[in-house]
């Protein structure tokens, strides 16, 4: 099963790296790993994807919880909140295939951000099923790159107003 976890790290060298170390030490698999600050320029969100039954999503919660830069770990699987992915495809086309690709990009609510006499790269933005299904559709025509963020993750509606609400004092 899929499990899509947020976790607060205060936002020093090496934060990224335990992380990684401790899910290669234990043998957990990272689906996706995406990182970035958050309102407050001293703690950073991780927003792990990974997979496993609900014995190894505990034992990621403990270990996560565990290491010295963790301030909060969250478990978002089961909870109502939004997912979303950022990918950029480089699919090849030929003549008659151009405005057959440009449909499904707009089926897909997805942006052609370049193009040039062989190629065009598309951009599309949504859940990651949304990303998955533009994809299978799109592997007819010859995708010749793709580049996915991983996925980004928040609660729905009110969360945390305060950085003294979940960070930990030294």
């Amino acid at each position: 099963m899929k499990h899509t976890i947020s976790v607060l790290v205060e936002n020093r060298f090496g934060a990224f790296d335990r992380v990684a170390t401790m899910f290669s030490g234990k043998g957990f698999n990272i689906k996706s790993i995406s990182i970035g600050e958050t309102e407050f320029s001293d703690v950073s969100r991780m927003t792990i994807v990974t997979e496993g039954d609900s014995q190894i999503l505990d034992q990621v919660v403990k270990q996560l919880n565990r290491l010295i830069d963790t301030i909060k770990v969250v478990d978002l699987s089961h909870s109502n909140h939004i997912e979303r992915e950022l990918a950029l495809i480089k699919v090849g086309f030929q003549k008659g295939t151009m405005d057959e690709i440009k449909n499904i990009a707009d089926i897909f609510r997805g942006k052609i951000v370049d193009i040039n006499n062989k190629s065009m790269m598309i951009e599309i933005t949504g859940p990651p099923d949304k990303i998955d299904a533009a994809v299978n559709v799109l592997m007819p025509f010859g995708i010749k790159e793709l580049a996915r963020s991983g996925t980004v993750a928040l609660n729905r509606g009110e969360q945390l107003k305060e950085k003294h609400e979940f960070v930990q004092t030294n």
